[in-house]
């Protein structure tokens, strides 16, 4: 009888420690899922460059760091650099796409963040160059340049979605040409598709879609209005120094013939950089191992989208407008590369 209570008694003993067991290890894993960082990057709509690629950057630093290293990332669809900026304010967001131009704007304290400097954005690298597209009908093409846009004054022009970059860089390049957006065109509020399926119907007659080439929007304008139909217009030298004189971010771009369909002539036009941004409280160590992960696997980011052929080590620091983070700086410095001052946090 004694033997089979203290058989009874082991059992019981066994099973409370298999019962502690389990509960330390559930809180084991439960403190372990609590330390992985779960990152949020802001990308723009589905029609430009910077979903694609976010989306691409999102899956390598999930995929293709160590499981030791807790880290995974979900790319969101935004307004595109002014909302993007906001969701980082707000935390909702710890990394986005954005143009040079807003970096320049929000860390300066200018343009619609006047006397508001937003000191808590550090650079990681440039991805690639934002190429404007702004686009016109053919039939109210004469010169090709953007001084054509003289003659669509007072009609349907989509300047991008509200509070997207599109907008703000729209705003500032039209400003800087002489013109004033609200009175001297009948802005619609568009995104990228939304803009070509207009232009194609007849409801606008002209749009800006900033974005790394070939742009599927102005692809889809192409294919069905061709060449003959609508035109990309060239920027001339003039118009180049007149667009950099507040902010001097632009440079020229050149689309080859066969960038999109049909397209015989190359389009002398202009672009800016798109940096990768971040929040300042994101660690050393994980912005570091998410920069690194993403320049060892360049070849990934170059199929998603050809607008990455030209991302390189060489290239991540030129049109940077906001200082690095100290991750990224790290980095960089073991690369050899020579850092410039204004990128160095004071």
């Amino acid at each position: 009888m004694r033997s089979q209570k203290r058989k009874r008694s082991i059992k019981k003993a066994a099973g409370f420690l298999l019962l502690l067991l389990m509960a330390l290890l559930c809180v084991v894993l439960s403190k372990a899922f609590d330390k992985k960082l779960q990152l949020v990057l802001a990308t723009a709509t589905t029609g430009g460059t910077y979903y694609p690629v976010g989306v691409a950057i999102a899956t390598i630093t999930t995929n293709n760091l160590d499981v030791s290293d807790n880290i995974s990332m979900t790319a969101i669809t935004s307004a595109g650099s002014g909302e993007n900026i906001q969701l980082l304010k707000n935390k909702e967001a710890d990394l986005a796409i954005i143009q040079s131009l807003y970096g320049a704007m929000a860390w300066r304290g200018r343009g619609r963040y006047q006397d508001k400097p937003q000191r808590y954005i550090r650079s990681l690298t440039v991805l690639w160059e934002n190429v404007e597209h702004f686009v016109i009908l053919e039939k109210y093409a004469e010169t090709g340049d953007m001084s054509d846009l003289n003659n669509i004054t007072k009609k349907n022009f989509s300047i991008g979605k509200r509070g997207s970059g599109t907008e703000t860089s729209g705003r500032v390049i039209l400003e800087a040409l002489g013109y004033n957006p609200a009175r001297d065109f009948k802005l619609k509020y568009l995104g990228y598709n939304p803009s070509a399926g207009a232009l194609q119907n007849g409801r606008i007659v002209g749009m800006n879609i900033p974005a790394g080439p070939p742009a599927s929007a102005i692809t889809q304008a192409y294919a069905v209005l061709g060449p003959g139909g609508m035109r990309i217009l060239d920027f001339t030298e003039n118009q180049l120094e007149a667009v950099n004189s507040k902010y001097a971010v632009w440079k020229r771009a050149i689309l080859e013939p066969g960038t999109y369909p049909g397209q015989e002539k190359p389009i002398q036009t202009i672009s800016q950089s798109n940096l990768l941004v971040v929040h300042e409280d994101i660690g050393e160590d994980q912005i570091y191992k998410i920069v690194k992960n993403m320049y060892e696997n360049l070849p990934f980011l170059r199929q998603v989208h050809s607008s990455t052929e030209k991302m390189s080590i060489e290239n991540a620091l030129e049109g940077l407008s906001v200082p690095l983070h100290p991750g990224a700086l790290r980095y960089y410095k073991e690369q050899g590369l020579s850092i410039p001052p204004h990128l160095l946090l004071k």
